[in-house]
Formats: structure tokens, sequence, C-alpha cells
């Protein structure tokens, strides 16, 4: 399960769940290349006070030079890449409703962060990987996608398209010895699902435990498991799938 010394560049990673991949992985002795659009010092902060190893560049996923400028980033930094974490994502800016109700500039937005971003980010990193051998790429997915969420049909149809890029990405890569995965979380208890659900916070999150067969609040820490293991080497022979973390909602 080791992934010490390897070389992880994580998306979102200025707060929320992001943050908590680069730190909770850098706490097990990986090199971080943090980038978000909005600034990373508190994650820098973090991981450096822990004695970690990071740096962070500023990254709007939809602009290709600008992952294009991660990557280098990191290559430059450490040398190489062995993973990306794709967790950038539009969530809480979002305003759910009936599927008619959503706003066209809004779908759009959902669609240009949420998938073309990832798709800027294999974009970016893929050469990398293929320099030093292979890599894993882990992609988050979502509860919406695989149980099929209504009144955030913009949301839930990106993540759904997260899912089928996955899929198709790793049948691609394989020849290059590169891993493509991705998980799907039910609601985790960060800020996007606060602003996402709003007033109707408490309500959301207990329709959500009761479909659960483990019924509480998932948090931020429950996920770095799972995403230690599909970088490191013991999942080497895991690819194209999709991973639910959600506490037994969906029962593949």
């Amino acid at each position: 399960m080791s992934v010490a010394d390897k070389v992880v560049v994580v998306t979102g990673a200025a707060g929320g769940i992001g943050q908590e991949y680069a730190t909770g992985l850098a706490a097990q002795g990986t090199r971080i290349l943090a980038a978000d659009i909005a600034d990373c010092a508190a994650t820098v902060e973090q991981v450096r006070g822990m004695g970690g190893r990071i740096e962070a560049v500023r990254l709007d996923v939809t602009d290709i030079a600008q992952a294009e400028g991660m990557a280098r980033a990191a290559v430059d930094a450490f040398g190489r890449i062995d993973a990306l974490i794709n967790n950038a994502a539009l969530y809480g800016a979002l305003h759910g409703g009936r599927f008619d109700t959503i706003p066209e500039a809004e779908w759009d937005a959902a669609m240009a962060v949420n998938v073309k971003g990832i798709w800027n980010c294999c974009k970016a990193v893929v050469p990398a990987m293929r320099k030093t051998g292979g890599g894993s790429i882990v992609n988050i997915a979502s509860l919406a996608a695989t149980y099929g969420t209504p009144f955030a049909l913009h949301y839930t149809t990106s993540k759904a398209a997260v899912i089928g890029l996955t899929r198709g990405l790793a049948r691609e890569l394989g020849r290059d010895n590169i891993r493509v995965n991705a998980v799907a979380p039910s609601a985790v208890m960060t800020e996007g699902t606060r602003s996402f659900f709003g007033d109707k916070l408490d309500r959301a999150l207990d329709v959500v435990r009761t479909m659960q067969t483990i019924q509480r609040t998932l948090v931020p820490a429950d996920l770095v498991g799972t995403v230690t293991w599909l970088i490191g080497d013991a999942s080497q022979f895991v690819t194209g799938q999709t991973i639910a973390v959600d506490g037994g909602t969906v029962l593949n």
C-alpha cells in the first residue's frame, strides 16, 4: 500500500476534499503538486507544517494551456508525475431544481469544469507518465451519477460523463501502463455540499443516510484510503473501474 515518494498532482486542492487528499497523501510520504483556481496557501501550509513536500500552482482546468503548465510545474519540481487526482469540480456554486429550470449557462459551466477539465488535465499529464513507464489517474465521479440523482441534472450528467471518460481512457492507456479509475462518493460533508443544499442541507443528508447501509455522513477523510490504494502499486491490475464510497447505497 506504500505510496511514499510518489509524485501526485491534486486538482481542486485549495480546500475541502482536495485539501484532504493532499494532506492525507503527503502524510504518507508522497510529493504533492496542488492545483486550484483558488489560492492553495492553506494546503501548502498544512503539508509543510507536517514536514511534507508540496508545490502549488493556480489552475483553471477549462484552460488547456494552464493544465499543461500544471504538468510542467510538477515535473520541474519533482522530476516526474506518478498520479493525477482529478478532483476539481463545479458543485457548490450550482443550483438545484427541475431539469427544465437549469440555466443554460450553468449547464455549460458544469460540463466545462467537470468534464472538459478532466479531459484537459489527463491530456496534460499523460506525456510525462508515458516517459516514466506508467502512472495512475483517479477521476472523482459521484453517487449522483451511479444513483441517478434528480433535481441536479447538470451535476448528475457531468459526473456520469466522468465515468464514461474513465472507462474509455482506461482502454486507450492500458498499453502505456497508465491506469484510469474513478471514485464515486455519496454526499461529503464539505462547504460545497453546504452551499449546494443551502437551507435544505439537514433534510438532504437525512435522505442520503437512509439510503446507506452505513448510516452516517461521509467526511473527506473517508475517501483518502480508497484514493491511496488506487494510486499505489497494490492496485496495479485495476483499471476502468468506478469504486463507490457511498456507505452501501449502490451495490454493484
